[in-house]
C-alpha cells in the first residue's frame, strides 16, 4: 500500500510529466490543455491510488516479470484513471468545442505520463 505522501509525490510527477509531453507534442499549445492534462494526470492516480489504499487491495501491486516493464494492475489503473480524468476534464473544459480525435490524443499523454510515472518513478 502506498502512503499518502508517496500518492502525491507520484500525482505531482504525473502531473509535471503530463504537462511537458502535451507542450512538446500537441500543435496547438494552448496554456489551459496543458494546465488541465497535468491535472488530469495528477488527480486520476491519485484517486486510484486513495481507492486501492480505502479497499486494502494489495494484490494490485504486483509488478510484472519483465525486466523493462515492470508494470502492475495499480500502474494500469493510474493511466486509466488519468485517461479517463483527461477525457472529462479537457472535454467539458478547455477542449470542449475540438474534435473527439484532439480530445483524446491529450487524455492519452496524461494517461501514458501517469503510467510510466507510476512504472519507473514510484
Amino acid at each position: 500500500m502506498l502512503s499518502s505522501s508517496t500518492i502525491a509525490y507520484g500525482a505531482a510527477l504525473s502531473a509535471v510529466l503530463a504537462a511537458v509531453l502535451v507542450a512538446l507534442l500537441v500543435p496547438r499549445r494552448r496554456i489551459g490543455v496543458i494546465v488541465t492534462a497535468g491535472l488530469a494526470a495528477g488527480l486520476g492516480p491519485a484517486a486510484w491510488n486513495a481507492i486501492l489504499n480505502a479497499v486494502h487491495a494489495p494484490g494490485f501491486f504486483t509488478d510484472a516479470p519483465i525486466a523493462a516493464f515492470p508494470v502492475s494492475w495499480q500502474d494500469a489503473g493510474s493511466g486509466v484513471f488519468a485517461v479517463a480524468a483527461g477525457v472529462l476534464l479537457l472535454g467539458l473544459g478547455p477542449q470542449g468545442s475540438d474534435s473527439g480525435r484532439r480530445v483524446a490524443v491529450v487524455a492519452l499523454l496524461a494517461g501514458i505520463a501517469a503510467l510510466v510515472v507510476d512504472v519507473y518513478l514510484y
